[in-house]
Parts: C-alpha cells; structure tokens; sequence
C-alpha cells in the first residue's frame, strides 16, 4: 500500500499517521542536491525556477509492510447465526469411526514421546494428565452433576404430559401425539413394514441416551480385564468425568493423589503404589435408585401440575445446555476414551480390556475395543429427532421429508412443554422453511 503525502514547507511540516496502519513504515525523503561550491545566487535561482514551475520542495514515501490494519485481539465480533444447516451425518455401521484429532498429530506426538523414553527423560505432565486435580475446576464439576439431576428430573415429569414414541426396531424417537410416517427404519424386519417404524410409547432413556461408563477408584491403577468386568460398577459417563474432576460421592469414592504420577514414555515409574480399591456398591444394593442416574426416573418423581410445565421446561433446557457446554470443558482437560466402533465410552487415562465390542469386524479384534479420544456427541449424544410444528397436526410424511426440520430431543420436548428455544438450535429446526402440501411438493423446485 503506498500513502502519498503532498508537499508542505520544511519548517511547517509534521508527520501524521492518521488513517495509517500502526506496523513499521520507512519514510525517504527526497530534497534537491546542490553543491557546497556553489555560489548564493545559484541556489536562489534555482529556488525560483522550482517555485515557478510548482515543484515539490519535500516528497515523502511511505511504505506500509502491511495492507491490513491491525484488530485489537480483545475486541470478539460475535459469529452470526446461519439460517439453515445440515442435519449432523450417520455415520455408517460397516466403517470405523474418524479420529477427532488428526492422525498425523497423533503420530508426530507419539515420536516426540518416544524419543523422551529413549533419551531416559520423564514426560512432562500437568494437572488432570498427572493425577492431580484442577482447584478450578471442582467447582464446575459440581455444577455439572447437580444439572445433570436437574435434567433427569426435568426430562421425566415432562414425559408425564409430552407423549413420546420409540421404534420396537431401531433407535428413532418421535415427539407428538402420534408417530410420524417416514419410512426410514432400518431395523430388522423393515423389509416386511416398508421401512415404516413400529412405534411402542417412550421414556426417559429414549430422550436422555443412558451412556455409561467403569467407575474407577484409581484412573491409573490396574486396567480393567474381562475376567474383572463385573467387579466394577457401571454408572453415566457424565457422572464419572465429574467423579474424576473432584465430585465426592459416598457411594463411589475416588483416590485422590498428592503427588503426581511419573511417566516415561507409555510406562508409569511411579504411581504412588496399588491401593485396595472397595467393593462395588451396586453389588450391593442392585435395585435401588440413585438420582443421577435415569433407572426408574418416571416413577420417582410424580406429574407436576400444568401451571408448572412452563417453568420446568425452561429449567430443562437451561440445564442440558449447562450439562452440553460444562461437559465440554472438563473433557478439554479430563481424558475421555471412545471405541471407534460401537457406543462404549471409558473414562480414564487409557481404555480398558474388556472383550465385549459386538461391531464391524470385531472378529478380527477379539471382542476388543479401538480406543480413540472422544467427542462430545459419544459423552453426551444430542439424539436428534424430527421437529415437529403443530404437535396436534398430520403425522409427518416422507413426500415432505426435505422440508422438515430436526432438534435435540430434549429441546424438542421442552418446546412443546412451552420452553422458549435457543437461537443456536433454529437452524437445525428449519423454522423459516414453509412446509407445502404434498400435491404441491412436486412443483417445488
């Protein structure tokens, strides 16, 4: 970029940089050369002769090294909400999940570790990747858990008065009064019904997906075997991430660590010793209820009154977009592990050796598990369902498939309790969309 700046006399001259990129300029000026031989009337007539044919006296170039002008990084220009997006991709059974991370990251911070193990040196770890806890996030891990009650607890009243439908077949969920006729099933016996579903009434488990995980009195004792598989309780991911971020639960302990634990490469040197870790509490008490977890949750908690549903709904939502974000930041420090097959999640530092993976090609794998770092989605799944408009309306059609739009199901549920909708959801939703009948779907272009 060149700024050209016109010439004044050499006494009344200052510089301005106004409207100016602030980065490092080089300024050159230009003045007329003129011997020390020569005379005084010389350099008056040559001043004349500049004056008379209105030459510059001073020139002055400034060369800018950038063209941008520099942003004040403190200043964050919110991102604005687009006003369709596509619906999230179904990843397909015969095929290995992707690696949220890139593989060649993975293997450039595999080669650095290795040559710190081969050079003797001890890997550098920080809090939570040394045992120890992060002081500032216990109080969020609080947080999370107790939203995560508030949650369950929301979910199952609004089921009460919110009618929900299940596929017998496959894993689709339909919120309305009826379940919608789009021939998408993918069950086994689709073939025999035309790929329409076999709709069964609805719970708290077909909303809030339950995934669960090993609870771990030691995240870096012993790793669990499948022989030892049951001598370990089985509870939400959600809850043993913030069991393992520093939540105290009586009936789940946790061996929290003063001093850290020492690596070298993949082998641990030391961990503090083995401990014995206590019995299974569910071992114990098999049957009864816990209020994190969503075992029998519509009955423990009775149908709320209808001036109510309002104010619970919107306490939903508010607390699974609590649960969604917080979940979030803990597993950006908290190592959360994912098969690339199936829907088994682990908890901890590494997987565990548990040979019961039923996926694609588990033959080849012995039943094992691919552990490879987990998202969000496989912690804590958004279960996307059909959003439906008029609740008390038609079922929806596959003639009108393109025109509908689709929700989180706890947010589709909320919806139609009388919650008011996040703007980052309307996207997905397709509200702007005008849904035609179906002899006018063919004449849309």
């Amino acid at each position: 970029m060149l700024h050209l700046v016109p010439a004044v006399s050499p006494s009344s001259w200052q510089p301005s940089y106004k409207g100016i990129c602030p980065c490092v300029c080089s300024v050159v000026c230009k003045t007329p050369q003129i011997s020390s031989r020569s005379s005084d009337k010389l350099r008056l007539k040559i001043g004349l002769q500049r004056l008379e044919k209105r030459e510059p006296t001073i020139s002055l170039t400034i060369f800018c090294a950038s063209q941008r002008p520099r942003q004040n990084p403190s200043i964050s220009k919110d991102k604005p909400i687009p006003q369709n997006v596509d619906f999230p991709p179904i990843l397909p059974k015969k095929k290995k999940k992707p690696f949220p991370i890139p593989f060649k990251k993975i293997q450039k911070a595999a080669r650095e570790d290795k040559k710190l193990a081969q050079m003797g040196i001890e890997k550098p770890l920080e809090p939570p990747k040394n045992g120890l806890l992060v002081p500032d996030l216990i109080p969020l891990a609080y947080e999370v858990l107790d939203a995560w009650k508030i949650l369950i607890k929301g979910v199952a009243q609004l089921l009460h008065s919110i009618p929900v439908y299940g596929c017998s077949e496959c894993s689709e969920v339909h919120v309305a009064l009826e379940g919608h006729q789009i021939k998408d099933c993918q069950g086994p016996t689709s073939r025999d019904r035309h790929s329409l579903h076999s709709w069964v009434r609805g719970s708290v488990d077909d909303i809030l997906v339950p995934i669960e995980s090993y609870h771990l009195y030691d995240p870096f004792g012993r790793r669990i075997k499948h022989e030892t598989r049951f001598d370990y309780d089985r509870i939400p991911a959600v809850v043993e991430l913030c069991i393992q971020a520093g939540v105290d639960i009586p009936e789940y302990p946790s061996r929290r660590r003063m001093k850290p634990i020492r690596m070298i490469g993949k082998k641990v040197i030391d961990r503090g010793g083995f401990l014995e870790e206590p019995k299974p509490w569910r071992l114990g008490n098999p049957s009864t209820p816990v209020d994190f977890d969503t075992y029998r949750a519509s009955e423990r908690f009775p149908p709320p009154l209808s001036e109510d549903i309002p104010r619970i709904a919107q306490e939903t939502m508010d607390a699974y977009d609590f649960v969604r974000s917080g979940v979030m930041k803990l597993m950006k420090k908290f190592t959360v592990k994912a098969c690339g097959y199936c829907s088994e999640v682990h908890v901890g530092p590494w997987g565990h050796n548990a040979k019961f993976c039923g996926a694609f090609k588990h033959q080849w794998r012995d039943g094992k598990h691919g552990w490879q770092d987990a998202i969000v989605d496989e912690v804590f799944p958004s279960n996307c369902v059909w959003h439906v408009r008029d609740p008390r309306g038609p079922p929806l059609r596959s003639a009108l498939k393109r025109f509908y739009g689709k929700a989180p199901a706890v947010v589709e549920v909320c919806m139609q309790a009388g919650a008011q909708v996040p703007d980052r959801y309307k996207p997905m939703m397709r509200l702007d969309i005008i849904v035609p009948e179906s002899d006018e779907a063919k004449l849309v272009a």
